[in-house]
């Protein structure tokens, strides 16, 4: 009789159950996990993601906000968990500056959790308080430049968007203004109404509505096309900022995850993301794209991103 050896009778046992728990999954509630406060843009694009997909999956799916470290206890927090697709990670593009931001990290994000899909990008916008003594983009840029050091602008550090965005808007125009720290964009995003400080860049999701609401004005976006949720609104480029930014927004789960759980997370947001209801949702709430990449293509995307990233944090 032919012995196979035992390692091969092994693999071909998980290639055979690979898929069968595919077909059973998920078999409990899967939690979605958010870096930052409740009612920030990442968090609202959570939920509609989570509810949407609720609709699909067998189970619920359940936003839990995991705040702190820049987004690393959350990322920590699914790295860590059971590579079986219950336990996803929802992040932005400040998913790609985390080694930057926390170089003594526990883990390394970027080889400890691998994308399932980027499900959507849009631009960031850029809010202005009622208060401040400009009616447009070019008109704050002058006002700034001749008072260095006097306004103030609102940041999640350089960790989040927020944050990102205003490296990128100061940098590029050569601005000086004061960062105030906040834990969320929600936070931020009052006290710009508020007209405690001058400006805060706030990703589409929440800042078009702030901007459509009247608490704040919408001075631009960060993308390189005007957003069809708010043609009015001018580009960086058409008010003189030479730079583009474009937030995406994805999940992800831990490296180990077997790929037919992947498989099966990706068909379910290919399945939601093409619903007609759910993408008008999208694009109200100011996405330019709504997408469902699959996760190999995702990894690659966001690899992209981090070189970008993480060389700009460096100053490249």
């Amino acid at each position: 009789m032919i012995r196979l050896p035992r390692w091969l009778g092994l693999a071909a046992l998980c290639l055979v159950a690979q898929p069968a728990l595919a077909q059973t999954f998920p078999e409990r509630p899967v939690r979605l996990v958010v870096p930052y406060t409740a009612g920030g843009a990442t968090d609202v694009g959570a939920r509609v993601l989570a509810e949407a997909l609720g609709q699909v999956l067998p189970q619920p799916v359940l936003v839990e906000n995991r705040v702190g470290g820049a987004g690393m206890v959350a990322a920590e927090y699914v790295a860590r968990a059971t590579p079986d697709g219950h336990t996803i990670l929802f992040n932005n593009t400040s998913h790609a500056v985390l080694r930057a931001v926390v170089p003594n990290a526990p883990i390394d994000p970027i080889r400890q959790l691998s994308a399932v899909s980027i499900i959507s990008e849009m631009p960031m916008v850029m809010l202005v308080s009622k208060d401040f003594p400009a009616q447009d983009g070019r008109g704050f840029i002058n006002a700034v430049r001749a008072a260095p050091g006097r306004f103030d602008y609102g940041s999640t550090g350089g960790g989040g968007t927020l944050g990102m965005a205003a490296l990128l808007f100061l940098r590029t125009t050569g601005l000086a203004m004061n960062e105030i720290p906040y834990r969320g964009g929600a936070p931020a995003t009052l006290d710009v109404a508020a007209g405690r400080i001058a400006l805060v860049f706030d990703i589409a999701l929440t800042g078009l509505q702030t901007y459509k609401g009247g608490q704040a004005r919408a001075f631009a976006v960060s993308g390189p096309e005007r957003s069809p949720a708010a043609p009015e609104v001018p580009t960086w480029r058409e008010i003189g900022v030479e730079a583009e930014m474009v937030v995406w927004q994805a999940i992800f789960v831990p490296v180990a995850t077997p790929a037919p759980i992947k498989a099966a997370l990706h068909a379910a947001v290919q399945r939601v993301q093409q619903g007609e209801a759910l993408r008008r949702k999208w694009m109200e709430l100011g996405v330019d794209r709504v997408l469902a990449v699959p996760p190999e293509e995702s990894d690659r995307y966001v690899l992209r991103d981090v070189e970008r990233w993480e060389g700009l944090m460096a100053g490249r």
